[in-house]
């Protein structure tokens, strides 16, 4: 439920083409809806212009697909996060149109719901690293499909740094960027050194023994001597996504 569909729902009943009773129908779920193993809260896209996102990593395959049928009849595109392709192949199978998107481990459902926000211009994943992609896969569709143009700029990371550099066009067109880099995390200080934009980095838990799981990354990242940079937690591809749309958005 958000406000475009609560403005539409009240002008209905004000123009006679919707009953109280209709109305009250629409609105029986809202602003929650509690089950068993969880609390549905509809009223968020309202309360904050994001829908109520799954993280589905650690929910079995009854308890997601439960939760997407509760979600596919309301106003808003529904995103499962952190979703292996053993369940989504289930989910899938049970629940028609649905669509896995296997780099980012994301089901998503109601496509057709998404609505395109007013945007200060696109939003650029980069990541330094092919296996940093699934990460910054992550973070590309979250911000997509919460209504905003989207780029990607993959495997340009320091260790061969003309790679970035040879993309200055694109950075500087991007109006919020995001950075995913594993290892040492040293990408995002290079970016934000070029650009006048905000720069969101993601540590990813990529890289040899002393990289901790990518607590390096992070550290490195958080003790980045260039002005702009945001850093969201390990791995969080879906957090520097909903960032980036709140930066964007006008």
């Amino acid at each position: 439920m958000d406000k475009k569909h609560i403005r539409k729902l009240l002008e209905n009943v004000r123009d006679g083409s919707f009953d109280i009773a209709e109305a009250m129908q629409q609105l029986e779920y809202w602003p929650a809806e509690n089950m068993d193993f969880a609390c549905l809260d509809h009223h968020r896209a309202l309360r904050t212009g994001f829908p109520e996102v799954v993280y589905g990593e650690d929910k079995n395959v009854e308890q997601i697909e439960a939760i997407i049928k509760a979600m596919l009849d309301k106003s808003a595109v529904v995103m499962v996060t952190r979703v292996n392709p053993e369940k989504a192949e289930k989910i899938c199978d049970r629940i028609a149109g649905v669509t896995y998107h296997k780099t980012a481990r994301m089901l998503i459902g109601n496509i057709d719901k998404k609505v395109e926000q007013v945007c200060r211009g696109k939003i650029l994943v980069i990541s330094a690293g092919t296996s940093d992609i699934p990460v910054a896969e992550e973070a590309l569709l979250t911000a997509h499909y919460l209504g905003h143009p989207v780029e990607k700029l993959y495997d340009v990371g320091v260790a061969g740094i003309h790679r970035v550099l040879s993309h200055r066009e694109v950075l500087s067109r991007a109006a919020v960027l995001i950075v995913v880099a594993g290892m040492e995390g040293a990408l995002p200080s290079v970016v934000a050194g070029l650009v006048d934009k905000p720069v969101i980095a993601v540590p990813t838990s990529v890289g040899y023994g002393a990289s901790f799981g990518g607590v390096t990354a992070l550290l490195g990242m958080l003790n980045s001597c260039a002005p702009g940079v945001a850093v969201v937690n390990i791995d969080n591809g879906f957090g520097a996504g909903c960032m980036a749309a709140t930066i964007n958005r006008q």
